[in-house]
Formats: structure tokens, sequence, C-alpha cells
């Protein structure tokens, strides 16, 4: 039973771990792509414009990651409250 609840969380802290770096790769390939492809000769007005969308790409990234921690976050406490709950089950059972 220990090796299944095991297996339950460590998947499930995995894919959440895989999901956060995932995100942040395709936040940064999404952003390389999008520089790349703003890359060709600039007008006048077009250079005040590029700033702005770096930053808002930015932004969004972050927002991004910062929604991943969270995701993160959550599971290390579903993990942490189940590790909790099957100790407190097996302490009982040996002393009990």
């Amino acid at each position: 039973m220990s090796q299944r609840q095991g297996f339950t969380g460590g998947f499930l802290l995995g894919a959440v771990l895989g999901g956060a770096i995932g995100g942040i790769i395709g936040a940064l390939v999404s952003s390389g792509l999008n520089n790349s492809q703003t890359g060709g000769s600039l007008e006048e007005g077009e250079d005040l414009q590029l700033p702005l969308q770096s930053q808002l790409g930015m932004e969004a990234a972050r927002q991004n990651l910062e929604d991943k921690i969270a995701q993160l976050n959550q599971a290390i406490e579903v993990v942490r409250q189940q590790v909790e709950d099957d100790y407190a089950g097996s302490d009982l059972s040996n002393h009990g």
C-alpha cells in the first residue's frame, strides 16, 4: 500500500514539475520565435513598440511561471498531507 501511495505522490509531483518546466521552456521558445519574426527592418515608431511587446511577453511568462509555482506548491502540500496521514496511520497500527 505504501508503494502505491508513494507512486501516486511521485507521479503527481512529476506531472506538476514537468508541466512547470514545460511551461517555462514553451514561454522562452515562443518569446524567441516572436523576437526572430520581428527582427526585420524597423520603421520609425516600430522601435518603441518592440520593448513594449517584450515587456508584455515577459509579464505573461512571469504570470505563467507564478501559476505553475502555485500548482507545484499545491501538489507538494497534497503529497505532504498524504505522507503525514500515512505516518499517523502506521504509527497507530504499530503501537495499537
